[in-house]
């Protein structure tokens, strides 16, 4: 995909285009989306609703092209749109379609919250998603901080112990940690209790302070050994809340037509900046900046600079209206956008009322 752009490009807005202009960009595109071939102004000529001559046609498309919004792959070829064409046609000529209702009703069946977890309903939801949009789907669900509904510390063995924690938007994590050798079993109980009557209902941070605090000025009626298991176990989640979890399903369907070995490696190297804590906040913090579905196609963001990627997605909000996480897809940048754009909202909006 060619990033070529001029000036006057990047400050020529779709309404100052003509309708044949217009019109034809339209039909660049949409045969791009459909076909990944460039188009030809004998071609062009049979598809549009005006009479227009092959020869007007390619007057047109060069217009298109010394604005940055085409290009032609080969001399002889047709033309292509650029990532700035496919922007301007995304912002200002896409007509957006409806979700039909099968994809409604399947999309509300797999990410039914019955019985499930939160991390297995936004797993659901994302398998969901690519499946639909035969895209790769990702959602990232940064840690956020929920009241604790359960904690309990289970005995592995000498000096191993495992703390379940619980919280009440069904998050279930699971840590091991390690502890004395010869720590009685009834310390693991003890801990867990006390645990439990300080922090049900409290977030961990609103905790853990309190918690400290009691052990070390000795207020507690606990004995040197299970306090070090409380310790430990609340140490396990220190600093972790803001790592976020990303969760991608479909990456396949990525891969299907790569044929190059430098493609190929652009694509891992795309997951692999994803997965980083730093590329994962900034993504959410992209998202978060601007109402709605958002699109992202190729070099606007560093992160598809050199895959020839598009990135569809939705932030979801919990029941205070707050961004907790963002779900979408990561395509090639001529997928069908019209089609895609509603799956990706809806998709999100389902997320969000299950999430409460």
């Amino acid at each position: 995909m060619s990033t070529r752009s001029t000036r006057s490009a990047r400050t020529t807005p779709i309404v100052e285009l003509n309708e044949r202009s217009r019109e034809i960009l339209r039909h660049v595109v949409d045969a791009y989306v459909q076909t990944g071939e460039p188009v030809g102004s004998r071609t062009l000529s049979k598809r549009l609703s005006m009479s227009l001559s092959p020869a007007t046609i390619r007057n047109a498309m060069a217009d298109l092209e010394d604005l940055g919004l085409l290009y032609a792959p080969h001399t002889s070829a047709g033309r292509l749109p650029t990532e700035l064409g496919l922007r301007m046609f995304v912002s200002g000529l896409l007509e957006i379609g409806s979700l039909a209702d099968d994809e409604r009703a399947r999309i509300d069946a797999q990410c039914a919250a019955r019985g499930k977890s939160l991390p297995d309903v936004l797993s659901e939801a994302t398998r969901t998603l690519s499946g639909l949009s035969l895209c790769a789907g990702l959602v990232l669900a940064p840690k956020t901080e929920s009241p604790l509904k359960h904690i309990e510390f289970v005995n592995l063995g000498p000096g191993r112990a495992l703390v379940v924690i619980v919280t009440q938007n069904g998050v279930v994590e699971n840590r091991i940690i390690e502890v004395p050798h010869d720590l009685p079993p009834t310390a693991l109980v003890e801990a867990s209790n006390y645990l439990a009557a300080r922090m049900t209902n409290r977030t961990l941070d609103e905790a853990r302070e309190d918690i400290l605090k009691e052990l070390e000025s000795h207020k507690s009626k606990l004995d040197e050994l299970t306090s070090k298991v409380v310790s430990a176990g609340l140490g396990t989640w220190a600093g972790d809340k803001a790592d976020g979890a990303l969760i991608v399903r479909g990456q396949s369907h990525l891969l299907s037509d790569v044929t190059a070995i430098e493609d190929l490696e652009r694509i891992r190297n795309l997951f692999d900046m994803l997965e980083t804590r730093e590329q994962m906040l900034r993504l959410l913090d992209l998202v978060g900046k601007a109402e709605g579905v958002q699109i992202f196609i190729g070099a606007e963001n560093e992160l598809f600079a050199a895959t020839g990627c598009s990135m569809i997605v939705s932030p979801f909000r919990n029941g205070a209206e707050e961004i907790v996480g963002a779900i979408g897809v990561i395509g090639p940048t001529r997928i069908n956008y019209a089609r895609i754009i509603p799956l990706v909202d809806y998709t999100a909006k389902v997320v969000g009322r299950l999430i409460g």
